[in-house]
């Protein structure tokens, strides 16, 4: 048998300007609170076709055995309600990323409910307050469990469709693959934890190891991005294309800006409406760009053109309900990112109360801290009265990035004293200094924490605690 060539350090065509893009349940039992016609959401093992055929398919896990998972859409203003079902080997949880829902909704084992045991059952029902672009994923064990496919998109249209030629959801993900295209089990590897996190060697869209879709010129595009990779952090950039973003992690912006190149994190999304500008027998890109070059992630072939008409910039989206801070009047609260690889952190408080030295936690696993204390304990970041107004400053003294991830609410950078587009997550760069502000209107317990995976796994978790 012939040997497999190497697997490429990612799927990613080589982007070179111009060229040329190829086309390529059963019933369940009655559980309380169960309804006769609840719609199931299966977490098990499955495969995916994510490298060329030659190849063979991958050991995954997924929701409803497909990667992504599947598609949830819906109208602003609708509920959801889906059975989780867990026919993984170990407990697992759904968490709604960027969704304002009621905390017992939110999925998040230990905080929120206890995790679903292998062969259990929880119902999640909520309302979608607010339209836009969001995803779901576990929220216990995230690092494995997300690196080995479980998240999907749940999209939550406005009450009137805006003035698009076609929706694209594009879920990125990156994974760690071995020569046989199988998924390196390497998840408590303390140097990933520690340094940038875990970083893979193959990227997808959808699922797809070579997306593409066909298109027109003139074209206007709504591309749905959503950064799932557990800890890879995406510049984006495009050719062929000419667009502007109009949300960022759901949330739309109140005036659309012209897009160029856009960094999303772990967790972050962009919605971008983007006219088709490449000509007919061209090719239209969505690119990666690296260190070592800028890659095609998604192309589109251009088959002919669909008007010469240049067409107007798009009008905002429609705001969604949620309160602006008032700054005079918020709580000051400080949030210190410690640790690391390179950092200068000593020692920090574990959740038993001990405090350990730096050798000492990377023992138990640990390597990060937030405000001193490494992972999750009874105590909060703060207790906060329901529609206090808040003004975090978030302190980066470490070496590394990290994607900081409030739940149950959305966020506003603060510079000066003008307020910045709503946010749920915020790309920390090392040394870096900000503050952020929010009203804290949705009581209950909400995670903060790192959405780089390997470093909340690794100590960056905490959470509010707001009153009812």
């Amino acid at each position: 048998m012939s040997a497999k060539p190497d697997l490429p350090r990612f799927n990613r065509r080589g982007f070179v300007a111009g060229a040329a893009a190829g086309l390529l349940l059963p019933a369940l039992p009655r559980m309380a609170g169960a309804q006769a016609n609840d719609v199931a959401i299966e977490a098990k093992p499955a495969s995916a076709q994510l490298v060329p055929s030659e190849y063979g398919r991958t050991d995954v896990w997924a929701y409803d055995g497909a990667v992504p998972g599947t598609l949830l859409r819906l109208r602003q203003g609708e509920r959801l309600r889906r059975v989780l079902v867990n026919r993984l080997d170990q407990p697992t949880t759904i968490h709604w990323h960027g969704i304002r829902l009621e905390n017992a909704m939110d999925g998040a084992a230990g905080l929120t409910q206890e995790a679903v045991a292998p062969g259990g059952r929880f119902i999640y029902d909520f309302t979608a307050k607010d339209a836009g672009t969001y995803w779901y994923h576990p929220h216990r064990n995230s690092l494995e469990q997300v690196s080995r496919g479980l998240s999907g998109a749940l999209i939550v249209e406005e009450a009137e469709t805006p003035d698009v030629d076609d929706d694209l959801i594009l879920l990125i993900q990156d994974w760690r693959l071995d020569s046989d295209a199988q998924i390196v089990s390497d998840f408590a590897n303390m140097h990933d934890m520690a340094h940038a996190g875990r970083i893979g060697n193959h990227l997808t869209v959808n699922g797809e190891q070579a997306y593409a879709r066909p298109a027109k010129t003139g074209q206007r595009l709504r591309l749905r991005i959503i950064n799932t990779a557990s800890d890879r952090i995406l510049r984006l950039g495009a050719q062929g294309l000419a667009g502007h973003v109009m949300a960022l992690d759901g949330m739309p912006l109140g005036q659309p800006e012209p897009f160029g190149d856009i960094m999303l994190a772990p967790a972050q999304r962009a919605d971008i409406f983007a006219d088709v500008t490449a000509g007919a027998g061209e090719t239209a890109h969505l690119t990666s760009i690296e260190r070592d070059g800028t890659f095609s992630l998604a192309a589109f072939p251009v088959e002919s053109a669909a008007s010469s008409t240049v067409r107007p910039a798009p009008k905002a989206l429609p705001s969604n309900p949620v309160a602006a801070p008032r700054l005079d009047d918020a709580r000051k609260l400080d949030l210190v990112m410690e640790g690391g690889a390179m950092g200068r952190m000593a020692t920090a408080r574990m959740a038993d109360g001990e405090t350990r030295s730096m050798r000492e936690l990377i023992g138990h696993g640990m390597a990060w801290a937030l405000n001193g204390t490494a992972g999750m304990t009874d105590q909060p970041l703060a207790r906060l009265a329901r529609g206090e107004d808040v003004r975090i400053r978030l302190v980066n003294q470490t070496a590394w990035p990290h994607a900081m991830h409030l739940h149950g609410h959305h966020f506003q950078e603060v510079t000066g004293e003008t307020l910045g587009p709503l946010r749920d997550t915020i790309l920390m760069m090392p040394q870096e200094e900000r503050e952020i502000a929010f009203v804290a209107d949705n009581p209950g317990k909400w995670m903060f924490h790192c959405h780089m995976l390997s470093h909340q796994a690794a100590g960056m978790m905490s959470w509010i605690d707001i009153s009812g």
